[in-house]
């Protein structure tokens, strides 16, 4: 019987207690449309309460179901690339599952099947399950060349498959940089095409977490890998005729001899309902095992923030020793010092016209700073080197070097990238670091610029490199050895790390202290940054709204308290170069109040529920924050009149208050849990259990 009537399938059943090969059954294609539920044969055996199950038919193509709702049809998931020629058929020869214990993720499953194309290459991929991790298979694929020739590889793709299309649409996640500073969730609307790569986007945008996600309203995936180090992949997501498109695609041109064989790196495919909170946190789940994962944060790093960018790097001591008790008034605790202290990027010496007797002078400065009752931060821009720096002049051999011998621009300063991977380049920093906390007296660094997120290979030959990657791989290592050296000098110092405008690099992420809005181009990106950054940091960690001046109409609060982000602005007094950051008496008495609300409720310290709700299709946008029992419910939207549902209620009663205007809003439980709302751009709602 031909493949067009008859279809062998495997099935792998993925629920609480892992991962199992089901018997293999055979089901006639005109009885199982493609978007059809999984089989449910009375030969098929499933394993605790599966979430996922994952076919393959005898091609060894694949097809996803997220319990009974079928979420792909059969999709060539996984594939060797050969220039032009794609070999993605595999006839099935087997497979064998054995029950497994990693020393860090525990007792999970392992199936391996097995499959051989005409053109003699055998497929070998390997999934792995633990029943810490449900939800998400572990995948290793390795291509052999059984034939007789040569095969010129170029690629592979891994996890690729195709959500099928029903009413409503689909959103996607990106955890991948572009260099247009995009949100990094989307509506993936007609045409839609985004190739994801985790290289350089330009020469100094680059790197992001990997992992890529696509979900309509009722079941999503979401594909990444899970390598310790950061990997130059791609995790492309396209809108096609039948629904949309997701996978994970790597460059690996080389010569395939008789008998070789190659391996792709470690990726991972999940099917989940809701939107990318989920998935990011089962990513983060698996990292952590790994030891990739957020710190322990000080105490500071909760602390709401202003920053002297308000008057731009042509501030006067002056001008900011004079805010500093406005911005004590108000109730914020850190005052930072940005752009414009230094003579350039690259060597870092103090501008004398503002300090005329320099380390004294600055060291003056802190202590004011901290006479006001206030924390001194500095802000820093490190591995680059303006084109006047001594730095540039006297060490080009701290340059980062493409293939073609090309520095890399570093486009704000008008400077260079420097190698992260260097030594020399390294201990340069480190011992700046130093000096700032332990000398000068900075109890956090604001470390600011793009080009901070990932780097391009280095083929500097004066770093004699192993491989070029070193650099991208290395630049987590950098940011470990800052991390260590200012933790050295003061325990409670607040590592910030503000890579403009890019999409945050995991591997990064266990160095880094507080991570802001990164400029964001909207109260929309600070809120779904916000949830991101919560996902990928777990309870504990801080996340700030970046200065509130550059949200929508530059007063907006309750996008950064409502994803419990730490408050910041950079507000200029008694006056500023501009209106916009000028506090004015009503912008003062906003801006108390806020600083008030969020020190009596101190958000940030309790757990962000961002599996309550999707942010792609609930309406109006909703983020909820839960601590000591009580649920802070916020909600967004232009205009809304409306019923909303408050979710994640527990057991009992719920008194419902307005903490911004003071108003009761009734009471509510588990089973009559909805509230009429009528708001313009936020609504924040407090349910407290009633005693």
């Amino acid at each position: 019987m031909s493949d067009m009537t008859r279809r062998t399938v495997l099935r792998l059943a993925l629920g609480s207690a892992g991962l199992a090969a089901l018997p293999a059954v055979t089901t006639g294609v005109g009885a199982t449309p493609a978007a059809a539920a999984p089989n449910r044969d009375s030969d098929v055996v499933g394993v605790g309460d599966t979430s996922i199950t994952l076919e393959f038919d005898d091609k060894l193509r694949t097809r996803v179901a997220l319990r009974d709702v079928g979420v792909t049809g059969f999709d060539a998931s996984e594939a060797l690339l050969l220039g032009g020629t794609t070999i993605d058929e595999f006839t099935y020869r087997g497979h064998e599952t054995r029950k497994t214990t990693h020393p860090r993720h525990g007792a999970g499953v392992q199936v391996t099947v097995r499959g051989e194309s005409r053109n003699g290459v055998r497929k070998t991929v390997e999934l792995t399950s633990f029943q810490r991790l449900t939800g998400m298979i572990v995948m290793r694929v390795t291509y052999t060349n059984i034939s007789r020739t040569e095969l010129r590889v170029t690629g592979w793709r891994s996890g690729a498959h195709e959500l099928l299309e029903k009413p409503g649409g689909f959103y996607t996640f990106s955890g991948t940089t572009h260099e247009d500073r995009r949100d990094w969730v989307q509506p993936v609307t007609d045409g839609f095409e985004q190739a994801n790569s985790l290289g350089m986007d330009a020469s100094d945008y680059g790197g992001g977490t990997p992992m890529a996600s696509v979900w309509r309203r009722d079941a999503g995936l979401s594909v990444g890998h899970v390598e310790p180090v950061a990997r130059i992949l791609r995790l492309p997501v396209r809108k096609t005729g039948a629904g949309a498109s997701i996978a994970v695609e790597g460059d690996t041109p080389r010569t395939l001899k008789p008998g070789q064989q190659l391996t792709t790196e470690t990726t991972f495919l999940t099917a989940h309902s809701g939107d990318h909170f989920v998935p990011l946190q089962r990513y983060r789940d698996y990292m952590s095992d790994i030891g990739q994962r957020a710190p322990r944060v000080p105490a500071p790093a909760f602390e709401p923030i202003w920053c002297a960018w308000g008057y731009e790097r042509d501030f006067t001591v002056e001008q900011v020793v004079g805010t500093l008790p406005k911005v004590r008034e108000i109730g914020l605790k850190w005052a930072g010092l940005d752009d414009g202290w230094q003579t350039n990027e690259g060597d870092w010496d103090i501008n004398l016209a503002k300090f005329p007797r320099g380390e004294a002078d600055m060291r003056a400065f802190t202590k004011q700073i901290r006479d006001a009752g206030l924390r001194p931060r500095l802000w820093w821009a490190p591995l680059a080197a303006d084109p006047g720096s001594n730095l540039f002049r006297e060490r080009p051999d701290m340059l980062l070097l493409d293939r073609d011998g090309n520095k890399q621009d570093v486009t704000w300063w008008d400077a260079y990238t420097l190698c992260p991977a260097y030594q020399p380049v390294v201990d340069y920093f480190v011992g700046q670091a130093k000096k700032f906390i332990r000398d000068w007296g900075y109890e956090g660094l604001k470390i600011d610029g793009q080009h901070l997120n990932g780097v391009t290979p280095c083929y500097n030959p004066a770093h004699r490199h192993a491989r070029p990657e070193e650099s991208t791989e290395g630049l987590a290592q950098f940011w470990k050895a800052i991390y260590e050296a200012v933790h050295e000098a003061n325990r409670d110092a607040v590592v910030e790390l503000c890579p403009c405008g890019t999409a945050f690099a995991f591997h990064n992420l266990p160095y880094i202290d507080q991570y802001p809005g990164s400029d964001p181009e909207s109260s929309y990106q600070v809120r779904s940054k916000g949830k991101t950054m919560k996902a990928l940091m777990g309870q504990g960690g801080s996340y700030a709204g970046d200065h509130v001046e550059l949200s929508d109409g530059g007063d907006d609060f309750a996008s950064s308290y409502g994803v419990g982000a730490v408050l910041s602005t950079k507000f200029t007094y008694p006056a500023g170069p501009d209106n916009d950051t000028l506090l004015t008496p009503e912008k003062d008495a906003l801006w108390r109040k806020w600083v008030d609300l969020y020190q009596e409720n101190m958000l940030p310290t309790g757990e962000y529920r961002g599996e309550l709700y999707d942010i792609g299709f609930d309406k109006p946008e909703a983020h909820v924050v839960a601590k000591s029992g009580t649920l802070h419910y916020a909600f967004y939207a232009d205009h809304f009149d409306g019923t909303v549902e408050l979710r994640g209620l527990g057991r009992g009663r719920y008194r419902l208050t307005d903490p911004f205007n003071g108003v009761s809003l009734g009471t509510v439980d588990a089973r009559h849990n909805t509230v009429r709302l009528t708001f313009d751009r936020f609504q924040l709602v407090v349910a407290k259990p009633v005693d």
